[in-house]
């Protein structure tokens, strides 16, 4: 949510922006598009203006004309109860405003390179609507075809399991390998498809303990949220609408997928440590930050059309 708030403050709505180098920096490489001949003056323009927002505390111009802004602890801490109270709508943004799309077609599923055609149309669809776009009204939606009946992908269903098999579709880029049902049926965390919905289901379990003990989120200290772990899951779920945007942009829903993977990889990590696991001393702002991943990666798994389990 804050590169939506960043992308405002940039005024731009691809702010082509890129990660910083701490959490809650981000890199802006839009003054060479602004001033491909002089992108240093335009990124020093753009740096002061930045440096007005009170939520920012440091915008300065890196290398031949970059823009490196870095938001205030505070700004990043707060963002866990920003994403817990917005719900499903924290991967939305209007980064797309005004933008029109197509309705995905119909088409043959019964190969995998269909299969991955055919989702990659319909999750292009559903992120670019997230990110503010419309579907065309003079273009009648066409019903999605049936599921396979038979061949390789229905083989895959049957084995792995619909979540499954559509999470290896949507990770699949384009020309990719074809996904192998006895790797992406796995219960191991080196399974992406299994990974994902395992770090929802490990942040839910964290609310659902601390709820048996009568213990739920309540007041909110942002600098009790400074651990190096707590900082990089609140940087990875800082991006979360800017990678609906891009990816919609680019028609690559498997970006997105793929930043679910590794935003999955931080909750995991985060929810392991010592301060998560005790859960009768668990702080208020844990609790905030356990809601936060489990409302982000449930909303990146229901933009993606698979369920976001709290037991696994």
């Amino acid at each position: 949510m804050l590169t939506a708030g960043l992308r405002r403050a940039i005024g731009a709505d691809d702010p082509q922006l890129r990660p910083g180098p701490v959490p809650g920096s981000y890199t802006s490489s839009l003054p060479f598009r602004l001033d491909p001949g002089d992108p240093r003056t335009a990124a020093e323009g753009l740096a002061a203006r930045l440096r007005e927002q009170l939520w920012i505390a440091k915008a300065e111009v890196t290398g031949p004309g970059f823009v490196t802004v870095t938001v205030t602890h505070a700004t990043l801490a707060r963002l866990a109860i920003r994403i817990a109270h917005a719900g499903p709508a924290c991967a939305e943004s209007d980064a797309l405003a005004g933008r029109t799309v197509d309705p995905a077609r119909s088409a043959p599923v019964d190969s995998w390179p269909q299969a991955r055609a055919a989702l990659a149309a319909e999750l292009t669809v559903r992120l670019a609507t997230a990110a503010g776009a419309i579907i065309d009204p003079e273009r009648a939606q066409v019903p999605a075809p049936p599921p396979p009946s038979r061949g390789p992908v229905a083989e895959a269903v049957a084995y792995a399991g619909p979540d499954a098999v559509r999470f290896a579709l949507a990770r699949m880029p384009p020309g990719g390998r074809a996904p192998e049902a006895a790797v992406i049926a796995r219960h191991v965390l080196a399974n992406p498809a299994y990974a994902v919905r395992y770090a929802h289901a490990a942040a839910a379990a964290v609310l659902r303990w601390a709820a048996a003990l009568g213990t739920r989120p309540a007041g909110f200290t942002p600098r009790l949220l400074a651990e190096p772990g707590e900082l990089a899951l609140l940087d990875a779920l800082s991006w979360l609408p800017e990678r609906v945007a891009v990816a919609a942009r680019r028609g690559r829903p498997d970006e997105f997928a793929g930043y679910l993977a590794e935003l999955a990889a931080r909750t995991i990590d985060t929810m392991d440590t010592s301060s998560f696991r005790k859960i009768p001393d668990i702080s208020s702002e844990r609790l905030w930050l356990a809601d936060a991943a489990r409302t982000g990666l449930a909303a990146g798994l229901g933009l993606l059309g698979i369920d976001a389990p709290a037991r696994l």
